[in-house]
Order: structure tokens, then sequence, then C-alpha cells
């Protein structure tokens, strides 16, 4: 299988995306044969190369893969995939709240730009949010950032603790709040008043998260919402290989709807090259 990392804009791809268009939010899974998985969990392999090959069909790039839940703190399928995109992948690693000192600087230098802690029920939390402000201390000097995934209702208990901490905050997937509640709902209200703190950035990905199937317009209105009012520090992802979903999006289909989420060239681009840029620190 060809394992080359993308390059360029491809006539298949369902929107013509700016060269070093970046997918910010992916995870690599297995295969289970090379990188096993957590007890208790299981999912398909969706190894590097089934990645690669869609960044080519989609003409992406660059690309941020995170830590799947499926192997745990076992960060080697994300650090193996990260060594074969030489420079033009980069990825989120996951660590429990002890982790050495020793360690968390070795996954800086293999490419990790921040670690990630999970708060939503289906997925387990090993971290007291009331450490985060100390243990961002920690990741400050490396230069890696907090990458918070919560339930939204949990954004009113963790703003006031996350304000605290000493490095830039990625919140992901629109803080998964239910679009169809519009932008007026207090959770979506709250996400929107930590991000005119400029440490925190926000993921517009995973439209087919918050919103039902059938075109995603309520969640795409709400990422809409968020590239207008907070143009800087939004970026983008397809969230594949979309486990733990009710559902299986059309990556195409995704990619598509970037043109209602950034609908001129230079907030494409913003989006997808240039914020990623400045956050993330891809060479250039």
């Amino acid at each position: 299988m060809d394992t080359r990392i993308p390059g360029g804009a491809t006539e298949t791809a369902p929107l013509p995306l700016p060269r070093g268009a970046c997918d910010a939010h992916v995870h690599v899974v297995g295969p289970a044969s090379r990188f096993p998985f957590v007890a208790g969990r299981h999912a398909d392999d969706a190894p590097k190369e089934a990645l690669f090959a869609l960044h080519r069909r989609l003409g992406i790039d660059r690309c941020v893969v995170v830590q799947s839940a499926s192997h745990g703190f076992d960060n080697s399928a994300v650090e193996d995939a990260i060594r074969a995109g030489e420079g033009r992948y980069l990825g989120v690693a996951a660590v429990p709240p002890d982790v050495a000192d020793g360690e968390l600087r070795r996954l800086a230098d293999a490419g990790f730009r921040g670690v990630r802690f999970n708060f939503m029920s289906h997925l387990a939390s090993h971290a007291d949010p009331r450490a985060l402000p100390d243990f961002s201390k920690r990741l400050a000097p490396l230069g890696m950032h907090l990458q918070l995934h919560f339930a939204p209702e949990r954004i009113h208990e963790l703003a006031p603790l996350l304000r605290g901490c000493s490095v830039q905050v990625m919140i992901d997937h629109m803080g998964r709040v239910d679009a169809t509640q519009g932008p007026t709902h207090a959770h979506f209200g709250a996400l929107c008043e930590l991000l005119r703190d400029e440490r925190f950035w926000v993921k517009v990905s995973g439209v087919d998260r918050v919103s039902p199937p059938g075109g995603y317009a309520d969640g795409v209105a709400l990422a809409r919402g968020l590239m207008r009012d907070f143009p800087d520090r939004c970026v983008w992802g397809t969230d594949w290989p979309h486990t733990n979903h009710s559902h299986r999006p059309e990556d195409e289909a995704l990619v598509g709807l970037l043109a209602g989420i950034a609908p001129t060239r230079a907030a494409l681009e913003k989006l997808l090259v240039g914020n990623p840029m400045n956050f993330y620190r891809f060479a250039a």
C-alpha cells in the first residue's frame, strides 16, 4: 500500500482546498497486531496508510493526529504516523496526570504539540479538572497546549478552571453543544464567552456530531458563526475515522460543508492554512 503523505489538491476533491490545507483532528487506530488496544476497548483498524490515502483523495497536505482512546496512554500509533508524515503530520497525546516530565519532553520532541483530556461519559477520564491549571504549568516550557473534549453541560464547571491555565487551550468539536438548540443556548454562550479570551481556540469540526444527519445545517450555522466572530482561532478537522459515532459521515461531504463554514476564499485559507500553521507550528 502507498504510504506517502498527500501532495496537494486532487481532481476528486469535493471542494478545491488551498495549498497547505490542514485536517486538524483525526485518529489512527491500529493495526491491532502492531498497536494493541487497551483492555475492554475495540475498534476497527484505521491505520496511517488509510489516513494518508484519504488525504491524498481530499487534497489535504497537513494533519494533526489525536490519540485514540482505543490505545489508552500508549501513543505509539500516533508517533508512528508523525514519523511517516515527515513534518506534515503532528500529534496530540493522551497521558495520565502524573506523567513524568521526561516523557512529556520526549513527546514534545517527537512532534506532539499538546495533551488531550476527555470529560465525556463514554470515555474514561483519568484527570481531576481542578488539577488542570497546575498541569498546564508543566506544558508551558515545552510549548505544548491543552486540548479538552467535554460534554456540553460541563463547560460551566470547566471554564473558570481553564481560565487559570498557563497555556493555550483547544476546545474540541465546538464544545459538543446541541446545535439544534441554536446560538442563544447557555452552553454555546459559555463557549463564546471563553473564546473572547485569546488563549482559547476551537475546532469547528464535528458538525455531524452536534446536529442530526441530513445536511447538518444547524452545526454548519454554529461553525460559520464561530468563524465569523473568532476568525483567527478556529481550526477544522474531519474527525476520521468517526469512532464512537451514531453514524458514519462521508468525509467528502464534510469537506463540501466547508463552503458554508468559511464562505470566502480568504476565510477558507485562514481556517485550513493560516490558523493551524500558527497554532501547531508546522514547518513552512
